[in-house]
């Protein structure tokens, strides 16, 4: 597995020029990199590239440090999943807001794509293997799926420490963050790893994917935090659909409450539910990220 530093010069040379996120971005839309040109932010940034165990997926990541001296414990970390459309998507003039004494490192975990989405690599990626599959593809790609414990393994084995070789961080204030089928893999990573987190911020989780299998690893979760405490933040937009395909349903967010339901008063679980009205399922995508770093890392 190859692990490289790369200057942003080298960055911006492989990326074609940013456009504006939008809520329904088409599928060959560029990465918006003009974040990475601002010279007035409270952060630099630095880049890392490395590979996945097969060679098979490319990453790409952004390193977002405040420019203050870090914490005693090192700094907290908000890991960001599919990083090409995250590092789009955060606001500047937020990121000027964010109390320095608890503004977080910036890690956006994206692929070597000029693109702002990968969608074949994030298919595989960010979806938990089904039992008893032997073969499985994804219902609304194709492509393979099932990816999710082997990138979790190569976050915690190499990107984390690849990351804390180049900046201090606080192992114990880390969240992660993801949309969609993001969304979908923090909530693995909660039900079956409920220690490597923090905080897990899932926005508009695909809660329909795999016949809604993620709702059944609800099940032991107290028994696997083992007497750690973790809180979840989940978040959906209001003129979200049920699913991407299918009929409409009276109650698009019947599977969200559903989960809230099963996790309320779990011992060791904190759980926060916030719904961003007449948002579409594109537009919470940045939504929830400026909420997260809102609610998280902004002053009092």
């Amino acid at each position: 597995m190859r692990l490289l530093a790369r200057p942003l010069a080298w960055v911006f040379a492989a990326l074609l020029p940013g456009l504006a996120p939008q809520a329904q971005p088409a599928p060959d839309q560029p990465m918006d990199t003009r974040l990475l040109q601002r010279q007035d932010l409270p952060y630099r940034f630095s880049s890392l590239r490395l590979d996945s165990a097969d060679g098979q997926r490319h990453y790409q990541l952004w390193i977002g440090q405040p420019r203050h001296a870090a914490p005693r414990n090192g700094y907290p970390v908000l890991w960001m999943l599919d990083g090409n459309a995250a590092l789009g998507a955060l606001d500047a003039e937020q990121l000027k807001r964010l109390d320095p004494e608890h503004a977080p490192l910036l890690v956006a975990i994206g692929y070597q794509t000029p693109l702002r989405i990968e969608r074949n690599a994030r298919t595989l990626d960010y979806t938990p293997r089904r039992p008893g599959v032997t073969t499985q593809q994804d219902p609304l790609t194709g492509q393979p799926s099932g990816g999710a414990d082997a990138f979790l393994d190569l976050l915690r084995e190499r990107i984390r420490p690849a990351v804390a070789a180049q900046v201090p961080i606080d192992t114990r204030q880390q969240t992660l963050w993801g949309h969609s089928y993001g969304g979908l893999l923090v909530l693995h990573a909660l039900f079956q790893r409920p220690g490597e987190f923090s905080h897990y911020a899932a926005a508009s989780p695909s809660l329909w994917w795999g016949d809604q299998a993620i709702l059944a690893q609800t099940q032991g979760l107290a028994q696997r935090l083992h007497g750690q405490h973790a809180q979840l933040l989940l978040m959906r937009g209001g003129a979200e659909p049920a699913t991407p395909r299918g009929p409409a349903e009276p109650h698009p967010e019947r599977l969200a409450r559903q989960l809230q339901k099963d996790l309320q008063g779990l011992p060791g679980l904190t759980l926060s539910y916030h719904s961003f009205d007449g948002m579409s399922h594109g537009q919470t995508l940045a939504a929830s990220l400026g909420y997260v770093l809102d609610t998280l890392y902004s002053r009092p």
